[in-house]
């Protein structure tokens, strides 16, 4: 069989819809980011968010892969086997009422595990054996262990309403510093949400396209922020997307009356297989003025008895979502924490442990099943790390909590 591979470019969705926003230059990030005046032009006089396959191939790690796979070529009628040549099926064996076959299927996990110091830096040259991993208290054995750098491929998911200047300030800066870690090789998608989620950039390679995008914030039309809604909506688009994918959300974490409830996003968000979420929480300096000075029921609707409460829910709502994938959370207060906090996400999904092993639990129940991370010696015992100077090294480790076992399939 003689197999065409057409690459295609890849698509966040199979319909790439257009905002609703004006374009417009987007003057406060321009300005704070010393960037050239032009950054945010209308994306129709720029080159094409799709690249062509001949003109910037998809990278080999870390890309997307297109909705066109292998076309299958039927070959020629005198090539192809003759009946009689085709395996025959097991022969009975005398004494047996009837034939009978036993499949045992094991899952093969994936692991991404980051190290990192106190500083937030990753720490490379582990070896397979400083790794020890418990699956529902269980000890696996690992089958394949590497420490990779590769491109990566993301999807920018900003809350964007029309609320309080601050945050959406926050909101349009954040996203604007993180497009400036991109590399040429990563994919990103820009998506924005109020009262549903608008495509505003489809995977590219461009940053040009990503700043354009950005700049047609400039009007929020809605005060509704569903979160929930966006961020399962994400979710589902990205789980067609091959490969290991991150959400870089930028948000306040604030829902208002989306469809999803939290228990189906928490759901949502724990089948997740290859999907990493990483939080920055907006508007920050505002809540921490407001409680300062007695203000906070200024930042909630007067139905709301506890604002405080509310934007406390919040943030643990998107502390929980990036733990639950294996990514981090942060609320930064100060805009200049924000070039710290994306430097270290970019540190962290770029260097990694990526570790398989086959689960010893067979059942195909479709339940959750925790997993635990350790380093250890070779005596088995935690690992301990210590610089030139001799001092112990404080390190965490960054992986996901678990996964949800497959369904038994009739």
């Amino acid at each position: 069989m003689l197999l065409i591979k057409v690459s295609n470019p890849p698509t966040f969705s199979k319909v790439i819809f257009r905002s609703k926003y004006p374009k417009a230059l987007m003057l406060a990030a321009a300005l704070w980011l010393g960037m050239p005046m032009g950054f945010a032009q209308n994306p129709k006089n720029q080159p094409t968010a799709t690249p062509t396959p001949s003109q910037n191939p998809a990278p080999e790690a870390g890309g997307p892969q297109g909705d066109i796979g292998p076309i299958a070529v039927p070959k020629k009628k005198e090539d192809e086997p003759k009946k009689e040549d085709a395996p025959k099926g097991p022969k009975k064996v005398e004494g047996l009422k009837e034939n009978f076959s036993m499949r045992v299927t094991t899952q093969l996990v994936t692991v991404d595990v980051g190290v990192l110091s106190k500083e937030g830096m990753f720490i490379p040259g582990l070896k397979k054996e400083n790794f020890r991993i418990v699956e529902d208290g269980v000890p696996q054995t690992i089958s394949t262990f590497n420490q990779v750098q590769a491109p990566i491929t993301a999807v920018m998911l900003v809350e964007f309403a029309n609320n309080f200047y601050q945050f959406e300030y926050d909101a349009i800066n954040a996203s604007a510093v993180f497009t400036t870690t991109l590399k040429k090789d990563d994919w990103i998608a820009l998506v924005a949400y109020d009262m549903k989620p608008h495509l505003l950039v489809d995977f590219t390679q461009d940053k040009r396209e990503i700043y354009g995008g950005l700049g047609s914030l400039q009007i929020a039309m809605s005060a509704e922020t569903n979160f929930f809604d966006a961020l399962y909506d994400t979710i589902d688009r990205l789980e067609s997307v091959e490969g290991r994918k991150y959400i870089i959300l930028v948000s306040s974490g604030n829902d208002t009356f989306s469809k999803h409830t939290l228990d189906q996003t928490l759901k949502k968000v724990q089948a997740t297989k290859d999907i990493a979420i990483y939080a920055v929480g907006t508007g920050q300096a505002l809540r921490e003025y407001a409680e300062s000075h007695g203000l906070m029921r200024y930042l909630c609707p007067i139905t709301d008895f506890s604002c405080r409460m509310t934007y406390l829910q919040a943030d643990n709502q998107m502390k929980t979502f990036a733990k639950m994938t294996g990514g981090r959370s942060y609320f930064p207060i100060f805009q200049g924490q924000l070039r710290e906090i994306f430097g270290d996400i970019a540190q962290t999904i770029r260097n990694q442990y990526n570790i398989t092993y086959r689960s010893t639990n067979s059942s195909q129940d479709a339940s959750f099943r925790k997993i635990k991370v350790e380093l250890v010696d070779e005596n088995g015992q935690p690992l301990k790390m210590r610089d030139q100077k001799g001092k112990d090294v404080k390190y965490q480790i960054i992986s996901r909590d678990g996964y949800k076992a497959k369904p038994q399939v009739d």
